[in-house]
């Protein structure tokens, strides 16, 4: 990608404790992702949120809750996003738990790619 590139950003919203196949649901997402070819993926811990349960989450020192709102969000070209999107559905079904999915159209202002790192 480019400066100027249009793309697009996905993001799902999860939560700390949704699993799949006894694996954290976030991670499956980020370790698809790099399988897929995505540019890149990041998971985003929220310190407080609630979905459609209204029951509220928070990261307070006081309260006993491990579970929190995670944003995994992806930027990448349009196409690449449409499909993998379709190629998690089952995965993020499968977890049994709320979620919601969104796609924006976005602008790469800058895009430097950094150094593999040998495994």
């Amino acid at each position: 990608m480019k400066p100027g590139d249009k793309a697009s950003r996905l993001r799902i919203y999860i939560s700390s404790t949704d699993k799949f196949n006894h694996k954290p649901l976030y991670e499956v997402i980020v370790y698809a992702a790099r399988s897929f070819g995505i540019t890149g993926a990041t998971v985003l811990r929220g310190i407080m949120g609630y979905g459609a349960s209204s029951e509220v989450y928070s990261d307070k020192l006081w309260e006993i809750s491990e579970k929190l709102p995670l944003v995994v969000e992806i930027i990448d070209e349009s196409s690449k996003i449409d499909s993998f999107i379709e190629s998690m559905k089952p995965y993020i079904d499968q977890s049994g738990k709320g979620h919601i999915i969104t796609v924006d159209e976005t602008t790469v202002v800058m895009h430097k790619t950094g150094k593999r790192k040998e495994i």
